[in-house]
């Protein structure tokens, strides 16, 4: 283009090399030459101010003479005059998108001066442009940040003029603090924080003299129409049809804290208390305090004043502000909105703090302070007293905004200082009045909200709010020890009994089947709970409402059971939502950042809200939340006993099998096989199966029957299905445990296993089928004993766990759950499981015999510590159920043996069969039953009747010497009474029959 335009340019041609020093000679030329914007040279001058802009970033970094040239010619003042001209909006976007580009690629200080000097950027930052035009307005914000980003101690002299006190680059970007465009209005508040970290004193008192109260008088009153426009589309969005903009605006809520907060954090003092001031008394305590209380006059509703209030507390860490407005919302009373001239020397908004809107606009503001300031200046330039008037008028004014923010402070000095000293009695007396010397509107709200009978829509909010005061860095933590309010990691001897009932309410009501509480409200209120009771190591709640407390576990174990199905879908859903529990906390920051929460509780998933958030819909959900509300209030139960959680979860990491673990693999099934992974990687392994897990094993080279574990996966997660074309393959799927149940599960496993022979496939094929069914059958077992459910025995097993419980635990495979997982203080080890439900006879004979049985190992096998809610036997009390008698005399019964149950209701005693054995021989080596004692019972002698809590267990005198019996004939156990005959009870099995201890 250069090369064409040399005949009507002139003068030298165009240098080869673009990057030197001639070329930006050449550049220059050319401007000389085209002074004058016209339709022709337009893109000629465009072309000339971008090779100028690439000449000078390559000198920076190469050859400082290229800055001496473009100073010594004075060539941004090029720039301006195209500016001048009106040239129209493509020249005006390509200057100021050149521009953008230089100053951001200039790194050396000497260069950044160089482009400073001469006041011409000042120049190009006041010009008028048009901006209307959404590409220059773009393009003008982005060069205004990123000359703020430049700003220091040192290179802010050439934007602040002390003489004519103007600071073009701050009162320009201003301007826009309100613009439509989210960009725009970020841009500007980058500008601002910019400013006010330089460190220029000069510079800050002209902020805070001549631009603060316009800026953020007007700034605040921007936050407020935002807010009145959220609460508007809280009341019209019933339908959940506008969450959209909700969300928009709950965002630029959110960020407008944000701002705040970081202008408050960089601590500088006048601006803080101007800032302080506005926020209080115009935003904060007019706008969201006082539509708490009086329905009348109130602009916004209380939910949303709660909702917003929270997120004040959880962002803006400022000590005076929230200080001061924590203040009134705890122990404040309406009397903060009544005219102030009696503490200030004049009025606030006309005596009254109130949320108005300014009565000038912010440019018309800036304008008529920077006309004050010249004609000042030029009326009076020599007066000596001007300084002292000027710092006694400051003095002044920050006497005044401190008044202002300390009022409440001030009004509540007479109630402090009764306070100081106090005893622990008079304070917990102090706090449950909710009417003394003066009233709490506010806090009494507060309290109020917390009535979940038909909704928590209020009480959610109120629980942010609380949580978000007592974890708030600035809250004076005395406040909140007068009012006993939740102080989380503090020691106290006290807590505030009219909360507390408040919080067991809630959790109550969660309980019941018709309960209207979200799941987050539940959770909230058990966290703030223990905050309140909990001081150290150490639990403070009283009794009563301990006892409160367990009745409401005890609401949602019975709430539970009416969900409880035997079914594999109850218990995926229910180590889901454990999981989901302890792995997915509550985060009250991200709740509060949720706009979805504004909207009326609603019960449908169609919405898109998370499950915590929203009432159950359907059998299903209503499934998840008694699931979610049992483990809430057990583990806050437990927590606040002091007690460890020894049966959940049900399935342990530590009780596990793990890649890479050597067993022993002695007396072990195991079935060679070749898996052949999905990308077609193969390897020869040994398929074992365990209680809970199926593993692929390889032989340990170092010792002869032990094994190491190349993978090890859940039963319970496994779906195994055949091959069509190869009747030796199995396609095994095993899929990784997901936190969400509606997810697709992810296979941690999918491969085919090649076996021998068909006859080995069907082997392992019915091993790994069985085991599954085993698997989840004994967990269901384990939640329905969690329930204090009564568990039914099957055809072939007792409790559910047949052979594989009764057993010796030496030769159970590879690992058990430790039963020493019960804590030794644990109230139910000696309550029987079936002191609540129905009895199974036999039950306390088959678990002393089990519990007396000899083993090598020190941990019993899973199925005796899930099976119930005893972690072991007693040998004197096994259980708490009683058989009655017809009568007191002795007589023998001879025909008709008695049931150790006692069911029956009337006097005659029936026999009960129990379910014929399976045959030993055809049993693994794993699986072989051990030899089980000798047991007597012996009746009690203060009884009438035949007591099983009086079972006694006898040791035989040569116990290793018991034999299996060789036929399955009648055995007699004798019940002796006291002083009567001897009962005989016939026996039909062997006491090494794995069911050995039903009586028949």
């Amino acid at each position: 283009m250069f090369g064409r335009s040399r005949s009507w340019v002139g003068g030298p041609g165009k240098p080869k090399n673009i990057h030197s020093l001639d070329h930006l000679k050449y550049m220059y030329h050319v401007l000389t030459k085209n002074t004058t914007v016209t339709d022709h040279n337009r893109n000629l001058l465009v072309e000339t101010i971008r090779s100028i802009t690439e000449i000078l970033i390559w000198g920076d970094q190469n050859d400082s003479s290229v800055f001496d040239f473009f100073l010594e010619k004075n060539m941004f003042a090029f720039f301006l005059n195209i500016l001048r001209q009106k040239s129209g909006r493509y020249v005006c976007v390509q200057l100021l998108q050149t521009l953008n580009i230089l100053f951001e690629n200039i790194s050396h200080e000497t260069s950044l001066y160089y482009l400073l000097s001469n006041n011409h950027v000042n120049s190009i930052i006041v010009h008028k442009f048009d901006f209307s035009d959404e590409e220059i307005m773009a393009y003008y914000i982005s060069f205004l940040k990123t000359l703020s980003l430049k700003l220091n101690s040192h290179t802010v002299h050439f934007f602040y003029n002390e003489h004519t006190n103007d600071f073009a680059l701050y009162t320009e970007a201003i301007k826009f603090f309100n613009h439509p465009e989210s960009m725009v209005r970020i841009a500007v508040r980058t500008i601002t924080l910019n400013v006010y970290k330089v460190d220029n004193q000069h510079m800050l008192h002209y902020i805070r003299d001549k631009t603060a109260v316009p800026y953020f008088s007007n700034l605040v009153w921007f936050i407020g129409s935002h807010v009145l426009e959220l609460d508007k589309c809280v009341q019209t969005d019933e339908e959940h049809k506008n969450r959209g903009k909700l969300s928009d605006l709950v965002a630029e809520h959110l960020d407008h804290l944000h701002y705040l907060n970081d202008i408050l954090i960089i601590n500088c003092e006048f601006l803080n208390e101007v800032l302080t001031d506005h926020l209080l008394n115009r935003l904060f305590l007019p706008l969201y305090v006082y539509s708490l209380v009086i329905p009348e006059t109130r602009k916004i509703n209380p939910q949303v004043s709660l909702y917003l209030l929270s997120q004040v507390f959880l962002i803006i860490h400022y000590q005076p502000m929230v200080n001061s407005l924590a203040e009134v919302i705890l122990n404040g009373d309406l009397s903060v909105f009544t005219p102030q001239t009696d503490i200030l020397n004049t009025p606030i908004a006309g005596g009254v703090r109130r949320f108005t809107k300014p009565s000038e606009s912010l440019e018309r503001s800036l304008e008529l302070s920077r006309h004050r300031g010249r004609k000042r200046t030029q009326k009076r330039p020599n007066y000596k007293n001007l300084g002292r008037e000027a710092e006694r008028g400051r003095r002044e004014k920050v006497q005044r905004e401190e008044e202002i923010e300390m009022v409440v402070m001030e009004k509540c000095k007479v109630s402090e200082l009764t306070e100081q000293n106090i005893t622990d009695e008079e304070k917990t007396a102090a706090a449950t009045r909710t009417h003394t010397q003066r009233s709490r509107p506010f806090l009494d709200m507060v309290y109020s909200a917390l009535d979940c009978n038909h909704d928590d829509y209020h009480a959610l909010f109120v629980l942010c709010l609380l949580y978000a005061v007592s974890h708030s860095r600035g809250i004076n933590r005395d406040l909140l020890e007068r009012l006993q309010l939740p102080v989380p990691d503090q020691e106290k001897s006290s807590y505030s009994l009219v909360l507390v009932e408040r919080l067991i309410r809630v959790m109550s009501q969660a309980a019941q089947p018709d309960g209207k509480v979200r799941l987050a409200t539940l959770e909230l209120s058990c966290l703030l709970l223990k905050q309140s009771v909990l001081s150290g190591n150490q639990c403070i709640i009283k009794d009563v409402h301990l006892a409160c407390l367990e009745g409401g576990r005890e609401d949602s174990l019975h709430l539970l059971r009416r969900f409880y199905k035997g079914e594999d879908i109850f218990l995926d859903m229910f180590e889901d939502e454990y999981r989901s529990m302890t792995s997915k906390p509550l985060n009250v920051e991200y709740l509060m950042m949720d706009a979805s929460v504004l909207l009326p509780p609603t019960g449908t998933p169609l919405t898109g809200i998370d499950f915590v958030k929203r009432l159950p819909c359907g059998d299903v959900e209503k499934t998840r939340r008694a699931i979610r509300v049992f483990f809430m209030l057990r583990s806050l139960s437990l927590q606040l006993q002091g007690e460890p959680e020894t049966q959940l979860p049900l399935t342990r990491s530590e009780d596990l099998i793990k890649t890479d673990d050597v067993l022993d693999l002695n007396n072990s099934d195991l079935i060679a096989c070749m898996v052949v992974s999905k990308d077609g990687g193969q390897a020869q392994r040994f398929l074992s199966v365990d209680v809970y897990q199926m593993s692929l094993v390889e032989p340990e080279t170092k010792r002869l029957g032990w094994g190491v574990v190349k993978f090890a996966g859940l039963l319970q997660d496994m779906q195994v299905s055949g091959v069509e074309d190869d009747s030796r393959a199995l396609n095994i799927v095993i899929h990784k445990p997901g936190s969400n149940p509606h997810a697709k599960p992810l296979p941690i496993l999918q491969a085919n296993f090649i076996f021998a022979d068909h006859i080995r496939c069907i082997i392992a094929k019915q091993r790994l089928a069985k085991g599954r069914i085993q698997a989840r059958r004994m967990k269901m077992q384990r939640i329905a004993a969690l329930l204090d459910l009564p568990v039914q025995p099957s055809a072939t097993e007792v409790l559910g766990f047949g052979q594989t419980a009764n057993a010796s635990p030496g030769a159970m495979p590879f690992r058990f759950y430790e039963q020493s997982r019960r804590a030794p203080n644990d109230p139910t080890a000696t309550r029987s499981v079936f002191a609540s439900v129905d009895k199974v006879p036999g039950f306390a004979v088959a678990q002393c015999v089990s519990q007396h049985s000899p083993s090598p190992l020190s941990s019993p096998s899973p199925p005796s510590t899930g099976s119930g809610s005893t972690g072991r036997c007693d040998s004197v009390t096994a259980s708490t159920v009683s058989a009655q008698s017809p009568t007191d005399d002795g007589t023998s019964l001879e025909h008709t043996p008695p049931s150790l149950s006692g069911e029956g209701g009337g006097g005659e005693v029936t026999p009960v069969s129990s379910a014929p054995s399976a045959p030993v021989a055809g049993l693994a080596p794993s699986l072989t039953p051990a030899s089980q004692p000798n047991i007597s019972l012996l009746t009690d002698g203060n009884a009438e009747a035949l007591s099983v809590e009086s079972l006694t267990l006898l040791p035989p005198a040569d116990s290793p010497h018991l034999h299996p019996c060789a036929s399955h004939g009648p055995t007699t156990l004798s019940l002796q009474r006291p002083g009567a005959s001897i009962l005989h009870l016939p026996f039909k099995r062997c006491l090494s029959d794995p069911l050995a201890g039903t009586a028949t």
